[in-house]
């Protein structure tokens, strides 16, 4: 099952000052739509396709509560709840990995990228990004999207997640490797000044609370931006804070080049 989105409109909104990109993708962005999703588990993979259409909500940087400007150092916003799925930007989903979808696109100095994806024990019969070690808090077939925009004032990167353990306090990070079979696969926090504070200016902290159906979200926005491939995962996390037991992971396309 292959699923084809076009991308229309004029561009997600700016989601760090709340404009809009200096040309929308008639007008000059690039875009592609990258699908390399991976379904769950064998009873889950069938769930997981025709609830895909999760995917189909783009453009959730613009959705969510505009975050102060980046001067704001590691503002965040946690909150559960599920919005409604959003008109701008495009997504694809690849016949080999019908679970990811992936979204890409750049103009003047800025560039946004929506990655989703739907979780799946390691060692599934279809392999998957989003990979949870822990079916209790993250079960197969529960869903995770991540958002990043960057221009030269900073990064904000959000998340929305369906399907968890309702009710549940969740801790988040954005982590250096892709994720593997080994929870450790994924390295250490991302820090923007490597081996200094492990704190929320200095790394992507994304604490989210699910509500009473399982859905949660969070945003966190940085004056700075990732450096070439030294972000390439988000880990959940069994409790908030700086710490915690790796309860999964998804491989993300963070970066300049918007590629894993």
């Amino acid at each position: 099952m292959t699923a084809w989105m076009v991308r229309t409109g004029h561009g997600p909104a700016h989601p760090i000052s709340g404009g809009r990109p200096t040309a929308g993708p008639e007008g000059g962005t690039r875009s592609r739509g990258r699908g390399i999703s991976r379904v769950s588990g064998a009873l889950a993979g069938a769930a997981a396709l025709l609830t895909l259409a999760y995917g189909a909500g783009v453009g959730v940087a613009a959705q969510e509560p505009a975050p102060a400007a980046p001067g704001g150092h590691g503002a965040h916003d946690s909150h559960g709840g599920h919005g409604g799925h959003g008109g701008h930007g495009a997504h694809g989903a690849s016949a080999a990995d019908p679970s990811r979808a992936d979204d890409v696109a750049a103009t003047g100095g800025s560039s946004w990228m929506r990655a989703a994806g739907v979780f799946s024990p390691p060692g599934s019969f279809v392999p998957s990004d989003a990979l949870t070690y822990d079916t209790r808090l993250v079960p197969a077939g529960a869903r995770i999207e991540i958002t990043e925009f960057t221009d030269p004032s900073g990064t904000r990167v959000g998340t929305r997640l369906r399907g968890l353990t309702p009710g549940r306090a969740y801790g988040m990070h954005v982590h250096t490797s892709p994720c593997g079979a080994d929870p450790a696969a994924a390295g250490p926090h991302y820090q923007h000044r490597p081996s200094a504070t492990a704190d929320p200016v200095n790394e992507v902290w994304l604490d989210f609370r699910t509500d009473e159906d399982g859905d949660g979200r969070a945003a966190a926005v940085q004056d700075w931006n990732f450096r070439e491939g030294g972000a390439r995962s988000v880990i959940i996390h069994d409790r908030q804070g700086g710490a915690g037991e790796r309860a999964a992971c998804f491989t993300v396309p963070f970066g300049p080049d918007g590629r894993a």
